[in-house]
């Protein structure tokens, strides 16, 4: 297979149509007619590393066997991973308001979440935080899991391990007692800390998947991940969420999200907040 030279490619009707068709079908994203210019960029850089002759050789050869991991690949490209610690706080003061009420009882809580497109991992990790917070001095059980179809932000997330850039939303007192602060080689960087990863467990999930987990969520985070679907696909995805929480459990969804438009059984708390 030769490379382009020009590192530039043309990006045929018929190949954006049928990488477009496949994404959607594999794992809900919506790539219409706007998002062109992104699968052309995108992937280039793979057709160029690969040196792939074309999108169409390409897509060939990620149908084949032999292309799975390159499927992946494809997949780790086309997906956006924007997220960052605390992102919406008005969510956590919401969680925090509703885990405290919980620890009203003196029984221990078994408490279970489910971080949706959990990107980097500061999703989840910001949730194990909030749970220390409002549970401090509890022993209960809580356990978080934290799912994306991305291997690629998965890696980055496991390490825990985050540039000073990433941090800047995490108050001082937060800051010391959660993270590591990185000497020398790793100077501006920080790690979360055991007692916070330790609550947190990754899985590449792909949200389209009809997998049944073995346990029911008091919490599900969803944020920003359904605004790349199209209205059938959030359909399907909202009613699995309903089928995954416990009776009372909360789904949390981003603020430019919501359900409207869509059929759901859950009931309304306030916006992007709601309860089985």
């Amino acid at each position: 297979m030769n490379g382009d030279v020009t590192g530039s490619f043309e990006l045929r009707n018929a190949d954006f149509e049928k990488i477009s068709r496949f994404v959607y079908e594999f794992c809900g994203i919506n790539l219409h007619d706007g998002k062109r210019e992104l699968v052309k960029a995108r992937l280039g850089k793979r057709l160029r590393q690969g040196e792939f002759s074309s999108f169409s050789d390409y897509f060939k050869f990620v149908m084949t066997d032999e292309g799975t991991d390159e499927l992946v690949e494809m997949i780790d490209s086309l997906s956006t991973n924007l997220t960052s610690f605390f992102r919406e706080p008005a969510h956590f003061e919401r969680l925090t308001e509703i885990l405290k009420d919980m620890a009203t009882s003196k029984k221990k809580l078994t408490l279970r979440f489910w971080s949706a497109g959990c990107s980097t991992g500061e999703e989840p990790y910001t949730l194990a935080i909030v749970v220390q917070e409002a549970l401090a001095g509890r022993n209960d059980d809580v356990k978080i899991l934290a799912t994306d179809i991305s291997t690629k932000v998965l890696r980055k997330a496991v390490t825990a391990i985050y540039d000073e850039n990433k941090i800047r939303n995490i108050s001082q007192p937060l800051l010391r007692k959660y993270f590591l602060r990185g000497t020398g080689s790793r100077n501006g960087q920080y790690r979360v800390k055991s007692d916070i990863t330790e609550m947190v467990r990754f899985m590449r999930f792909n949200l389209k998947d009809s997998t049944v987990f073995s346990e029911t969520f008091d919490v599900i985070f969803c944020r920003n991940v359904m605004i790349y679907f199209d209205t059938p696909t959030q359909q399907a995805l909202i009613d699995r969420f309903y089928d995954c929480l416990r009776p009372g459990g909360y789904l949390f969804v981003g603020h430019s999200e919501g359900l409207t438009g869509l059929k759901h059984r859950f009931r309304y708390i306030v916006p992007s907040v709601y309860r089985r």
